[in-house]
């Protein structure tokens, strides 16, 4: 880089002595080699201490032409005497003398100019002429790039995360992070098969762990072309707890034991495509439909909730996930949503099918493996604002068939099977700083907590399922929000079972106090009271209380 810039020096220092009237074509004009020196001055190519320097060797070597010129002006008939004026003037201003860089001014140690005390208004000028000429050649350098070799940055919004764009492309980076810490106080009873509650467990219990999210980093890239808006979304969660492999994956419970490491959930992998008249489609792993708006409108979606096995904490906690509605999932998918006109919006899809799947265990439900047919979903969404009041309500369907459902009392050869089927409708509303939510589901083989978790009873037969929750939230300030919840979900026995250990209900209360200390930085308290109880008289419940920090960018 130095030699470099030497040999640019030495190129700039050899135009000047070109330029002296010994070596200089006569035709060539005095201020030329100024607006080359004012360029790379503006690209950076030149500190100042260089640019004056070169700058005042070139007012030297062009002194004596201006002399010439001058005096020829004289000869001429010009006014007597003036032209010799201004060369002595000049010659006069720009005597070079050493300096040492004493401290407070902007040179290095070396040659310094003495600007004249006679003639600073001339002096002013001059910078003012040569900072203009550095502005107009900087700008029309930046003309003369092309959209595509330029990168820019949107204007940053809280919560929408940092968009770059690069040409045609948009780059958007958005997430969250997450810790609470998590005490957890089961109240006893037994246990009860299929329950959140950790009642029975015996033990209290500490944490330092995820809330219901982990933490989140989603980068998306868009654009158009030929008239559609096409995107590309990948979404990574990972938690801040040991990972432990199981079922559930990166949601299993965890594993507190050294040397272990956090795991990693790649929720979001998947692209779209369409435009606000034809609608857009939609292709990879994202959230689900049936179910979507129950969790995204769920306040615990920012905290604990339920703790679920708080002593060995996986990826996140269950928040309100089986105490008042299924849990929507994160699944491979083909959908399609419709334009929104006059607030409605319709989404369809196909959906990667999932297994039948004893979460309550002992053999209490079947299990399937075997699909033929995807799942299919679909959702209608509603925005409208009366006054001041703004409401979204939602309804979601899903439908999957079943097949080769297998338990101890069914086998391979059985060739049983079943249509899963669900429904929910839930609205939103907001007035000034109140805001309330109330949701309401009813499946048939949906089972509980997850999808079809618990659905089918070891006869084969669907169980039926419900629940709801009701959540209100005030902004005492803009800053400060509380927070209050409750909600059910309730499964019940297939027709001809009796599985007295089988979970019939669960169900929370939720107390929250949010404080928006930054635009990105939220601190969070609360207690939540957790129950479960089984068809026959097994109950139990537990108590917890979380303070934590959610980060939002």
């Amino acid at each position: 880089m130095a030699s470099g810039k030497k040999a640019l020096v030495a190129t700039v220092m050899a135009a000047s002595v070109a330029g002296s009237p010994a070596m200089r074509p006569k035709a060539a004009l005095a201020d030329d080699y100024s607006d080359l020196l004012d360029v790379l001055r503006a690209k950076g190519s030149l500190t100042k201490h260089e640019y004056d320097t070169l700058l005042a060797k070139h007012v030297r070597h062009s002194a004596p032409a201006q002399t010439e010129r001058a005096s020829s002006g004289v000869s001429r008939g010009g006014s007597s005497g003036s032209g010799r004026i201004a060369a002595a003037g000049t010659r006069h201003r720009m005597v070079a003398h050493v300096g040492h860089g004493a401290g407070g001014d902007e040179y290095e140690p070396g040659i310094k100019f003495d600007p004249g005390a006679e003639d600073s208004g001339m002096r002013a000028e001059s910078a003012a002429e040569r900072a203009e000429a550095s502005a107009r050649s900087a700008e029309e350098a930046a003309k003369s790039l092309k959209g595509n070799d330029v990168v820019r940055v949107a204007k940053y919004v809280p919560g929408k995360g940092l968009t770059f764009m690069a040409g045609p492309i948009n780059i958007n980076l958005s997430g969250f992070v997450n810790g609470f810490y998590t005490y957890n106080s089961p109240a006893g009873g037994q246990a009860v098969a299929g329950g959140v509650s950790t009642g029975s467990s015996g033990f209290d219990s500490s944490a330092v762990r995820n809330g219901l999210l982990p933490a989140g980093f989603v980068l998306k890239l868009s654009t158009v072309q030929r008239g559609m808006d096409i995107s590309a979304v990948l979404g990574m969660y990972p938690g801040i707890d040991n990972a432990k492999n199981g079922a559930f994956n990166a949601n299993t419970g965890g594993s507190p034991v050294g040397l272990g490491t956090a795991g990693i959930d790649l929720r979001q992998v998947y692209v779209t495509f369409g435009n606000k008249n034809i609608g857009t489609f939609k292709v990879g792993r994202d959230l689900a439909l049936f179910g979507s708006d129950a969790i995204l409108n769920d306040a615990t979606l920012l905290s604990v909730g339920a703790s679920g096995n708080n002593a060995a904490p996986g990826n996140t906690s269950l928040g309100r996930i089986g105490v008042g509605y299924v849990y929507a999932d994160w699944i491979p998918q083909i959908s399609y949503a419709s334009p929104t006109i006059h607030g409605f919006q319709g989404t369809v899809g196909i959906f990667q099918p999932l297994d039948e799947f004893n979460f309550a265990g002992g053999d209490l439900s079947a299990s399937s493996e075997h699909h033929s047919s995807p799942m299919v979903q679909g959702k209608v969404t509603y925005d409208f604002k009366v006054g001041e009041v703004q409401t979204r309500i939602w309804a979601s369907f899903l439908i999957q068939h079943q097949q080769g459902l297998q338990s101890t009392l069914l086998n391979t050869d059985s060739r049983k099977g079943a249509i899963a089927e669900a429904g929910d409708i839930g609205t939103k509303v907001t007035y000034g700083p109140l805001e309330g939510v109330a949701y309401y589901y009813r499946g048939s083989g949906l089972g509980t907590t997850g999808l079809f978790f618990d659905g089918v009873g070891q006869n084969g037969r669907k169980r039926a399922s419900e629940g709801y929750y009701v959540q209100g939230a005030y902004h005492v300030t803009k800053r400060l929000k509380l927070v209050g919840s409750y909600g059910v979900s309730n499964l019940y026995q297939a027709p001809g079972e009796n599985s007295p250990t089988l979970v019939r209900r669960n169900q929370s209360e939720v107390g929250a106090v949010f404080y928006k200390l930054t635009d990105w930085l939220n601190l969070v308290g609360e207690y939540t009271h957790t129950s479960s109880a089984a068809h026959g008289p097994y109950k139990e419940s537990d108590n917890t209380a979380a303070g934590g920090v959610i980060l939002l960018f």
